[in-house]
């Protein structure tokens, strides 16, 4: 299954989501374990955090397995993957300025060498003239 950096975010955007993942974070979570920690952190109903859960689930962020009749959560790693892959991508970008740049440092160092060269050719060029010219 593709994860969807854009169902992955949206999903992140919401206060009490985050907080289910860092419940999950901790290890596998039976959803009732989950429901009251949440209950307890915020206003919420048994069926809000369902359907928090449900979209973590559809983001790819978790995953459920069925262990009789309870559901234990977990966190999914391709998910999270995902995500990590999404903001490398925008450090990666930024990558493409490092060659200009150091263009630039190397004609920075050529113009000081051409620069400490230049009295040099020209104490040399002054001789080389009085040659010619005797």
């Amino acid at each position: 299954m593709r994860r969807s950096p854009e169902k992955i975010f949206e999903a992140l955007g919401d206060p009490v989501r985050r907080y289910i993942l860092e419940l999950v974070a901790a290890g596998e979570q039976p959803a009732g374990t989950v429901v009251a920690a949440v209950q307890e952190h915020t206003r919420i109903s048994q069926p809000g955090v369902s359907q928090h859960l449900k979209v973590l689930r559809d983001a790819g962020l978790v995953r459920v397995r069925a262990e009789g009749t309870r559901r234990v959560y977990t966190l999914d790693a391709a998910g999270l993957d995902a995500a990590q892959l999404w903001l490398a991508g925008l450090v990666d970008q930024l990558a493409q300025f490092a060659q200009p740049l150091d263009a630039l440092a190397t004609e920075v160092a050529r113009g000081r060498r051409a620069r400490r060269a230049a009295p040099e050719r020209a104490a040399g060029e002054s001789v080389d003239r009085d040659v010619r010219h005797a």
